[in-house]
């Protein structure tokens, strides 16, 4: 067993930079890299995708990210975990083989899949956002459990240099190598506990070094435009050194720190997860200084009886148009077109949202202002049945070029499919880790 282990972060959702995970590959003396890829949406988004091309569903940057990668990870032994699977893992890990082997490298790819319940799903169950039948949401496209380091450990047991997931629990994905590596024990709480809050530090990537947190008058953060990533130096008992490549933009301190242990936490006393029932509130923090932050005291309990599903719908069409007014007297012409659209659609949609991009489009109310703004930009949105009554908005707003207030310029019109999101939970001992290896 080890007595230490570097984790870095590449990664903290689908549409990252690619640079960072370069830099922690070449220059972050690693034994793991995780590549933090998957919300909730973007699942679904997967699903749909995969549901017109079986050989999709996963994550659209993955190609891209592996060419660049591969190479250096098989160099410098770096063991790779991602959730770029998204909603094929097995597709996935037969891409990333073949690009190994296409640029001289025989990697092995486990695939961790089983998070897709869809099958199993009891649609009378109540959504936990709004304690409605499941089915009462719209169409459902989707539902992926939340798994944890169960299939993952199998993985790296089995010698898997890469292990590409579906739907894992974001924490687990950083949990599951220090398990593997300090023998610790599924039941020894506590230090999954801490483990977990590692994980949470670790997994949004660049938010603790500094991009998250950067407010220009108010928290100067150095080299943005060269943001580096993070990296958890992990003991055996759990404590970690909080770091980052130097020469990296950023910074790490405990303000930093403290805004990431605290992101998206509603209850820190219980943060659950598929492993652990973390409790936050036990957490010491030590600035060491030099972009170096020691994190210890996390504990936790016994694991969640039950697994939260995210459940993919389809919700709506948002139709929207937007169009710019500058000049003198552009906010009153930015209103009045406005008022146009509003009594031109308000009979024909039930819900039209009209912003003022520059004065309400946020907020959604005004806090005065002195000078009327010089230019301003009408946005207007509203949600649709189908993709041919959502075109109307954006019609409707190009129209104003010459019905409506002068000088109306550099409109766009766009149609979306939305996709939508509840989650239900299902017990534990119906969901399965299963294991490919390629």
């Amino acid at each position: 067993m080890k007595n230490k282990i570097r984790i870095g972060c590449g990664a903290g959702f689908s549409g990252d930079r690619l640079e960072p995970a370069e830099i922690l590959t070449d220059k972050g003396n690693l034994d793991y890299l995780v590549l933090e890829c998957l919300a909730e949406r973007t699942i679904a988004l997967a699903q749909k995708r995969k549901q017109l091309n079986p050989e999709l569903g996963y994550d659209t940057f993955l190609e891209r990210r592996m060419r660049k990668l591969l190479p250096t990870l098989s160099k410098n032994k770096i063991c790779l975990i991602t959730n770029m699977g998204a909603a094929n893992p097995l597709a996935a890990a037969q891409k990333v083989k073949d690009i190994s082997l296409e640029l001289g490298l025989d990697i092995k790819v486990g695939a961790v899949f089983g998070d897709d319940v869809l099958s199993m799903l009891d649609f009378e169950a109540l959504a936990m956002e709004t304690n409605l039948p499941v089915k009462q949401s719209g169409e459902i496209i989707s539902a992926n459990a939340y798994l944890g380091v169960d299939g993952i450990l199998k993985a790296l047991e089995n010698g898997s240099q890469i292990i590409i997931t579906g739907r894992v629990a974001d924490p687990s994905l950083f949990l599951a190598p220090m398990i593997h590596e300090f023998g610790w024990k599924l039941d020894d709480y506590d230090i999954l506990g801490q483990g977990t809050v590692i994980g949470h530090l670790l997994e949004c990537a660049g938010q603790i070094t500094g991009g998250y947190f950067a407010d220009k008058d108010k928290k100067s953060v150095p080299g943005l435009d060269i943001l580096g990533h993070p990296i958890a130096e992990i003991s055996n008992d759990g404590s970690a050194i909080i770091s980052k490549v130097e020469g990296t933009g950023g910074l790490i301190n405990l303000a930093t720190v403290k805004e990431q242990l605290l992101y998206e936490v509603i209850n820190p006393n219980h943060y659950i997860t598929p492993d652990v029932e973390a409790n936050f509130t036990t957490v010491k923090l030590e600035d060491l200084g030099q972009n170096q932050v020691l994190v210890k005291g996390g504990t936790g309990k016994s694991k969640p009886v039950n697994l939260k599903v995210s459940v993919g719908f389809k919700a709506f069409y948002l139709g929207e148009g937007e169009i710019s007014y500058a000049g003198f007297g552009a906010e009153d012409r930015a209103r009045l077109g406005g008022e146009i659209i509003e009594k031109r659609l308000s009979s024909s949609f039930k819900e039209i949202r009209i912003d003022y991009i520059g004065i309400s489009a946020v907020h959604r109310t005004s806090f005065g202002h002195n000078n009327s703004p010089y230019e301003i930009r009408l946005r207007v949105a509203a949600k649709a049945d189908t993709v041919e009554e959502a075109a109307i908005i954006g019609e409707e707003v190009e129209a104003l070029y010459t019905n409506g207030p002068a000088g109306g310029g550099g409109v766009r019109k766009i149609q979306t499919e939305v996709i939508g999101v509840v989650s239900v939970l299902m017990e534990r001992n119906k969901i399965k880790d299963q294991i490919a290896y390629f």
